[in-house]
């Protein structure tokens, strides 16, 4: 395995740096991205790419396969990471035309945040839903590290607890998001009994959501042992394809997302499912699912955080569905 940071001088009219990992290369024009591999070269349209690039870079490559498209994509080993091109299609497996390469995750982040950092324009927030944000393409113009570096908020018990990740104000640089400005804002009222009182918390969920300034971007809003609580805002499309690697449950808590279901192996579509507010869906761990959110909407991703899962992971035990009736 060979990667490096070693970047090599892209042509002199756009002005973007060709990033190496092992045997693959990544370039990129005024509009598209190019993947070099040893089976040969994969376009994606550089929106798109940077969009994807920028949830496996926030997720730490996330629970089983990022799909970047039907192509190309990252499946995490937990410590290590395979990048792929054509595994997971039906139709470059027919062609012996897939390739897969194993990384040290650290070392394959380092190059795509530095990948991201260099072909990401100013004005331009991979993070943000299309009518937040300016556009991908054209020659090298600036940068957007400090969207780009937004860290993942991230709960030990709950936000807002004292020393636990705060709660989203004004003040602290959250505004209401222009579409839930009729969301109510006011916090739950405690009533504790007496010397119970550091002991009971509440906060207004859908106020802390209203106050999201990413799409797509579960962030854990509260622990429970191994049970993680990760509440996002959707709109438009999910940059992804998501592979996952056990199951996990979504929760409709405002308006719709459309889901396309695909098998996980050869991205065949299998199903197309519509959520609305209230409805509550476990999406299996050998399907990849792609959401399509009409209107910027509330929806609560519960996860299994469980280290021990790792392990059946490996072995091949862990369940693809929640229950076996």
């Amino acid at each position: 395995m060979n990667v490096s940071l070693k970047c090599i001088p892209d042509n002199s009219v756009t002005g973007y740096e060709t990033f190496r990992a092992g045997s693959f290369a990544f370039s990129r024009c005024e509009y598209f991205a190019y993947i070099d591999s040893p089976v040969g070269e994969h376009v994606m349209p550089i929106d798109a790419f940077l969009k994807a690039l920028m949830r496996d870079i926030a997720w730490g490559f996330f629970y089983g396969t990022v799909a970047f498209d039907d192509v190309f994509g990252t499946t995490n080993h937990y410590g290590n990471v395979d990048m792929f091109l054509g595994t997971f299609n039906e139709e470059w497996v027919k062609a012996e035309r897939t390739y897969s390469e194993n990384f040290r995750s650290d070392e394959l982040m380092a190059v795509f945040k530095a990948m991201i950092s260099d072909w990401t324009n100013e004005g331009f927030d991979p993070f943000a839903a299309p009518q937040e944000t300016g556009n991908a393409w054209g020659r090298k113009q600036g940068n957007e590290d400090a969207l780009i570096e937004r860290k993942r908020e991230v709960a030990k018990r709950m936000v807002g607890i004292p020393g636990d990740a705060p709660l989203r104000t004004d003040e602290n640089g959250y505004p209401v998001n222009r579409a839930f400005l009729d969301v109510d804002q006011e916090q739950p009222v405690i009533e504790a009994e007496p010397g119970f009182e550091d002991q009971l918390y509440a906060f207004n969920l859908f106020g802390y959501l209203s106050r999201s300034d990413v799409t797509w971007n579960p962030s854990v809003a509260s622990v429970v042992r191994q049970s993680l609580f990760c509440p996002t805002t959707e709109e438009f499309v999910l940059p992804i394809a998501h592979g996952n690697d056990r199951v996990e449950w979504f929760v409709q808590l405002s308006d719709h997302i459309i889901w396309n279901i695909e098998d996980k192996h050869t991205s065949a579509p299998t199903a197309t499912v519509t959520m609305r507010a209230g409805d509550v869906a476990a999406m299996p761990g050998d399907i990849r699912h792609k959401g399509l959110s009409p209107k910027r909407s509330l929806l609560l991703v519960w996860e299994n955080g469980s280290p021990e899962i790792q392990e059946m992971i490996k072995n091949g035990t862990v369940p693809m569905v929640p229950v076996t009736f």
